[in-house]
């Protein structure tokens, strides 16, 4: 199928520029950007002289905690986790996860979404969870949730060729793996040279703790297992120290950070304008809906930037259109998206499209401030992926209705929190 996008403002993100212009998908793929295209189509859309640019990369989310949002509150990441988070994770059925993620993709679609790193329970139904809404997806393998020989058939089998959802390897925490498993991971990674992605430095708490057990920071206990050597990812980075800064930028480590959670857990500030200053890969993630409690990649811009102005006592802190990239385009990178990071020819088509006629919006000074600062998921007026509409002015496009995976997420979430 053919789909015209007409009469647009394009923001590929390749670089600053802005073009007045068109863009054809064919299938799955931008066929064509240019200022006119004369070629027919299955369907036009008058784009009406708003943004297309492309969609948010979500570098960090457990997409099917959502039926812990607005439950685990005012508690301390640790009891978080072992007082509310883990005890009622004991009581999920099959196909609770399916249900549960469809909930957070429809938030994703809401707010721009295109991509998510996601790691939780369960990775064949949030798979086919993706597949049916079309929501594409890498999902982290953690052999605390499986075998290893399931991890690594996993592996294989998520990362065909042409499909919307892939996988990487990785696992939740130095805390929650034991180092035995920590080494079979790490002999995998050096098997198929595949890099390895974890929580790491999210608080000081963590960081004392393994410098105790250990005499090396959680950076540097996980490079001495191998586990950085052929690249990845940590997902927080609160707490680095310039050794482990330097230890990042060897390996080629990006780092996401998930500013909602980590101030709503107390957790503390991230050094992200020293990390982008030092050349580290920074991307931009929501964390789950247990922790934030919203999955909107425009808050947690606008927090990423903010936050960096405090943290360094700097007005001037980080450029907006690098918090963008840090939304979109570094967020493909730590994915390993390739084929999704900016708008291009042979580029995936995912795209979205942002309301420039809302009030929040005008009068357009700058659009990089504006979309970092002021705009919102009001402004969402498009979400594509993968050549698909799948929301539309405010309503969603999918094969099964909204209020059925409503209802069924209500009803998972009142037998997992029955009792805490």
């Amino acid at each position: 199928m053919k789909i015209l996008l007409k009469n647009a403002k394009i923001l590929t993100l390749k670089n600053k520029n802005i073009i007045d212009g068109e863009i054809l998908v064919d299938g799955n793929k931008i066929a064509q950007i240019a200022r006119k295209i004369n070629m027919k189509a299955d369907r036009v859309v008058n784009c009406e002289g708003n943004l297309l640019m492309p969609g948010f990369k979500n570098a960090h989310a457990h997409s099917a905690m959502t039926f812990l949002r607005g439950y685990a509150e005012n508690l301390q990441l640790y009891d978080w986790l072992n007082k509310c988070v883990f005890p009622s994770e004991t009581r999920f059925i099959k196909n609770d996860i399916y249900h549960l993620s469809k909930l957070a993709y429809l938030e994703y679609l809401s707010s721009g979404i295109t991509a998510c790193f996601d790691m939780y329970y369960f990775v064949d139904e949030i798979k086919r969870a993706c597949e049916d809404i079309g929501m594409r997806s890498v999902i982290l393998l953690d052999p605390r949730k499986s075998n290893f020989d399931e991890l690594i058939s996993n592996f294989k089998s998520f990362n065909k060729k042409n499909s919307i959802v892939s996988a990487c390897l990785g696992f939740h925490a130095h805390y929650t793996t034991t180092k035995a498993n920590l080494k079979k991971l790490s002999k995998i990674s050096h098997q198929f040279k595949a890099p390895i992605y974890t929580h790491c430095s999210e608080t000081s708490y963590e960081v004392l703790k393994r410098q105790k057990l250990s005499y090396l920071t959680p950076v540097a206990y996980l490079d001495s297992l191998g586990l950085f050597d052929y690249g990845g990812g940590i997902f927080h980075g609160v707490y680095l120290t310039k050794e482990d800064v330097k230890i990042l930028k060897k390996h080629h480590i990006s780092v996401c950070t998930c500013p909602a959670s980590n101030l709503k857990l107390a957790s503390g500030i991230a050094p992200v304008k020293h990390l982008f200053d030092a050349g580290i890969n920074v991307a931009i993630g929501t964390d789950g809906p247990a922790s934030n409690n919203a999955l909107d990649m425009f808050r947690e811009a606008y927090l990423t930037s903010v936050l960096s102005k405090i943290k360094n006592n700097d007005p001037v802190g980080l450029q907006s259109f690098d918090v963008l990239k840090m939304a979109t385009v570094n967020g493909a990178k730590m994915m390993n998206l390739k084929d999704a990071d900016v708008l291009a020819k042979n580029k995936l088509a995912d795209i979205i499209m942002i309301d420039l006629h809302q009030p929040n919006m005008q009068p357009l000074n700058n659009i990089f401030n504006d979309l970092v600062y002021s705009a919102s998921k009001i402004n969402v007026k498009m979400t594509m992926i993968n050549g698909k509409i799948l929301y539309y002015n405010h309503k969603y496009y999918l094969n099964e209705s909204v209020e059925k995976i409503y209802e069924k997420a209500k009803k998972i979430t009142n037998r997992l929190i029955a009792k805490k």
